[in-house]
């Protein structure tokens, strides 16, 4: 074989080659190249423009699952109410009653943040028609017969202003009254001490006889298993955390059907009650400077229009039992709040406003700034990924020339070994010789 017709048949080879493995090769990196850095771009944008949308349903939809809990939990209370009046009347009876209602809180213990068991009521009592209580279980000690009190006269309640008696007598049979969140204001100088806001929510009901009125029942939630709702929340998080960080702008908190603030992260926006009975006065337009130097800020959301008009509208839309989300300033800072209604009612609590709702926030310039940061990661990986492909396909196409190479001249001497020297150059002639 002529040394031109091997150069020619080597070529030929070596195309057919480059044909088969190279060029998909090559359009296989340049489409993988082209869709991964296409895919990190597409993220991004995601991330900085879509994300924000998606966050606010997912927080809404939260919201609306955190107020359900809270409602599902208030009616649990109601059936212990109702519970409550068909069991004997009796102190051994009410004690184990109170005893065996328990649910676990995170509480700091010598120092240490660990869950324990609680009873749910940190109150039990009987009292007849008159208001004289007759049985009163309190911390799940019986309180002896000489320090029993007469509770139509709210003098002689716990919190010296109490009209839950009243309030009940007027009630029908099966109706019951929900009490506000009742307890001492806590400051923020308190606060920064370690003091917590600590209170009750009395569910009453009236018992009759074959007279008529006979008297009411009293259970009084302790008010730290409400605030677990919220207390431990982050809306931008799936699991709970210990303690939520309000620094960060991202945290829920709970609001009564009055607009009151009665769970919050920071205790001294939550509206107590002072030693007397009275309620603390709340922030408003014109006691704002002064209540900020006291460090006393209890907040109602119906006071707080003159910060921003959005706090006013989310108060009045949650209170007419509609859920959504809504942006507003507090302080001068961007905020974004997910509010639902909870869905609990009672003689005094009907609807839509019910007990109140549950607001879920995070602060908008910072959520931003961790956006930002996600989306220079996302980008940053993306590049880093594009590289790395590109390199691999380049090393594997120089690899996959070289086999070609390889293979190319394997083939070209097994077709020289099978045509022998010279045999390229005779004439073939297909005619038969049958003469």
């Amino acid at each position: 074989m002529s040394k031109t017709n091997k150069d020619k048949r080597f070529f030929s080879i070596g195309s057919v080659f480059f044909l088969l493995i190279v060029i998909p090769l090559s359009l296989m990196a340049f489409l993988i190249a082209n869709g991964m850095f296409k895919l990190g771009v597409t993220i991004k944008e995601r991330t900085v423009n879509v994300l924000d949308n998606k966050v606010q349903e997912d927080i809404r939809a939260r919201a609306v699952n955190a107020a359900n809990e809270v409602a599902s939990f208030l009616a649990e209370c109601n059936k212990d109410l109702q519970i409550s009046i068909i069991i004997p009347s009796n102190e051994t009876v009410y004690k184990q009653f109170v005893s065996e209602n328990k649910k676990p809180v995170w509480a700091k213990i010598d120092g240490k943040i660990q869950q324990v068991l609680i009873p749910l009521y940190k109150e039990m009592a009987l009292i007849d028609k008159n208001g004289n209580e007759q049985i009163k279980i309190v911390d799940g000690k019986v309180i002896p017969a000489q320090k029993l009190v007469n509770v139509s006269n709210p003098a002689n309640t716990t919190y010296k202003t109490e009209d839950y008696f009243a309030k009940t007598r007027k009630l029908n049979k099966g109706e019951f009254y929900v009490s506000p969140v009742t307890g001492l204001y806590v400051d923020k100088a308190a606060f920064d001490k370690g003091q917590r806001f600590s209170g009750i929510i009395r569910f009453t009901t009236p018992i009759f006889n074959k007279d008529g009125f006979a008297g009411i029942i009293v259970l009084s939630l302790d008010y730290r298993h409400l605030a677990e709702f919220t207390d431990h929340l982050v809306p931008t998080q799936a699991s709970r955390v210990i303690k939520t960080d309000t620094s960060t702008g991202n945290y829920a908190y709970m609001i009564d059907n009055r607009g009151y603030v009665i769970a919050h992260p920071s205790d001294f926006h939550i509206v107590g009650l002072n030693p007397n009975g009275t309620t603390v006065p709340t922030v408003t337009a014109q006691n704002a400077t002064e209540l900020a130097k006291k460090g006393a800020e209890a907040l109602n959301l119906f006071q707080l229009g003159f910060m921003d008009p959005n706090l006013f509208t989310i108060a009045k839309e949650a209170a007419q039992g509609k859920s959504g989300v809504l942006m507003y300033k507090f302080g001068g800072i961007s905020k974004f709040v997910a509010y639902a209604p909870i869905k609990f009612y009672a003689s005094n609590l009907p609807a839509p406003a019910g007990f109140g709702w549950i607001g879920l926030g995070l602060e908008v310039d910072k959520f931003n700034e961790e956006s930002a940061k996600l989306s220079k990661n996302i980008d940053k990986e993306s590049k880093a990924w594009t590289a790395t492909v590109i390199l691999i396909l380049i090393a594997s196409m120089i690899i996959l020339f070289f086999i070609m190479l390889l293979l190319v001249r394997g083939i070209s001497r097994s077709l020289r070994a099978e045509i022998p020297e010279g045999s390229e150059n005779v004439p073939f002639d297909d005619d038969d010789d049958d003469k």
